[in-house]
C-alpha cells in the first residue's frame, strides 16, 4: 500500500469554484511534468436510518469505494470516529433490511497523473446535477505505505507543489490537515481506511466552507 494526501481547494472570498479553475490547475499539473494516465469516478453516499432512535442521533454514515480497489466498500460514521471496511455486498444486504435510507451526495470524478514516484489525482466533485462544487487534489506516494515516514517527503512535495500553483495567481488555494487517524483506531501503515476517512474529512470542510 501507498501514502496519499487529500488537498482541497479553498476559494477566496467572494470567489467560485468554475471549470476555468480546474483547467489552470490542470494546467499546473503539466508544467510540473505530470503525465495524464486515466481517468476514474466514484461517488459518496449518505445512508440514514429510516426507523427512528433518540437515544442514538448518530444513525448515519457515508458510503464510498475506489477504483483502485473495487472489492471493498467503505462506512464511515465521523461522529462516532468509527471507519468499517465491507464486502460490496453490504449494499444489497442494507437494500434488502429497509432500515436505511440511502442516496448519492456527491460524485467525485477525476484524472491520474504520473510524476516518478508521485501520483496526483485531480478531482473534481460534483454534485448529482453535474454541478461543480468542489476541487480536490489527491496525492499519491508510491514506494512507502509508512505515513510517518514519508510525512517530510509528502510536505515537501505539497510545498513544491502550492509554489507551481502559486504561478497562476489563481482565487483561492489548496488545503490539507490530515486527519487524526488515531481516533478511528487506524495505525501508522496506511490503507485504504485511511483513504475514506480522508475523503470524507475533506466532504465535510467542503459543507462548511462552501455550504454544500
Amino acid at each position: 500500500m501507498t501514502v496519499k494526501r487529500l488537498l482541497y481547494w479553498k476559494p477566496n472570498q467572494e470567489s467560485a469554484i468554475n471549470s476555468h479553475t480546474v483547467n489552470k490547475i490542470s494546467e499546473c499539473v503539466k508544467a510540473f511534468n505530470g503525465v495524464k494516465e486515466r481517468a476514474w469516478k466514484t461517488d459518496l453516499r449518505y445512508y440514514r436510518s429510516i426507523l427512528p432512535d433518540q437515544s442514538n442521533p448518530a444513525r448515519h454514515a457515508l458510503g464510498l469505494y475506489f477504483m483502485g480497489n473495487p472489492n471493498k466498500y467503505y462506512l464511515i460514521i465521523s461522529k462516532q470516529n468509527i471507519v468499517v471496511e465491507a464486502d460490496p455486498s453490504i449494499l444489497t444486504i442494507l437494500d434488502k433490511l429497509h432500515t436505511y435510507f440511502s442516496t448519492i451526495v456527491l460524485y467525485f470524478e477525476g484524472v491520474d497523473y504520473k510524476l516518478g514516484d508521485f501520483q496526483m489525482k485531480l478531482v473534481k466533485v460534483l454534485t448529482r446535477y453535474n454541478y461543480l462544487r468542489g476541487i480536490l487534489m489527491e496525492i499519491e506516494y508510491m514506494p512507502i505505505s509508512s505515513i510517518e515516514i514519508t510525512k517530510p517527503i509528502m510536505e515537501e512535495f505539497i510545498e513544491i507543489w502550492q509554489q507551481v500553483v502559486s504561478t497562476k495567481a489563481l482565487p483561492g488555494e489548496f488545503i490539507g490537515t490530515q486527519p487524526n487517524f488515531a481516533k478511528y483506531g487506524l495505525s501508522a501503515g496506511y490503507t485504504w481506511q485511511h483513504t475514506a476517512v480522508q475523503y470524507v474529512d475533506a466532504f465535510e470542510e467542503l459543507m462548511h466552507s462552501a455550504g454544500l
